[in-house]
């Protein structure tokens, strides 16, 4: 169970700092083009396009961990009910799975954008980088949190303890 609690955390951390690295990136690029387009009077044509890829990198790639780690903006309205019938456990893990399958239609519809837009050959504007790849990031990033909330509610209502040993 250690080795695999190891690989796990790994397989979280990683698309955490490949967000991480898009926001410095994004940060180091805003920099550069203020000082140059204020400066030099030269900015940098390709900012607009990167920075649209850089936020895309850094929303999608962390999505799966705050989808499973309930880091969305809640309102507990009904918290207290919920906690007084001990239905708390419950209330998560339904969300979780409801919320995940309500993911599927989205999923669907990105990776057929995606595909069709490689089919077209749509490349973006300054760099002439291929489209679909950040949409297939986009897709990739919001299957892999349709099927973690699904996975978390399920373990949530059936092996809550699991659940917590990994979130731990």
């Amino acid at each position: 169970m250690p080795t695999i609690k190891k690989v796990y955390r790994v397989l979280v951390a990683v698309p955490i700092w490949l967000a991480c690295a898009a926001l410095f990136l994004l940060m180091l690029l805003t920099f550069s083009d203020v000082i140059l387009r204020s400066s030099f009077d030269a900015p940098i044509e390709a900012a607009t396009e990167l920075t649209r890829i850089l936020v895309a990198v850094m929303v999608f790639a962390v999505m799966p961990h705050i989808s499973v780690q309930g880091g969305h903006i809640a309102v507990d309205l009904t918290d207290g009910f919920f906690e007084k019938l001990g239905l708390t456990r419950f209330r998560d893990g339904l969300i979780l799975i409801l919320s995940g399958a309500m993911l599927f239609w989205p999923v669907a519809q990105v990776w057929t954008l995606a595909e069709r837009t490689r089919g077209y050959g749509d490349v973006t504007e300054y760099l002439g980088m291929p489209q679909y790849l950040t949409m297939w990031f986009i897709a990739s990033g919001v299957t892999l949190a349709a099927v973690a909330m699904v996975i978390s509610g399920l373990l949530a209502l059936f092996a809550p303890r699991f659940l917590k040993e990994f979130q731990a």
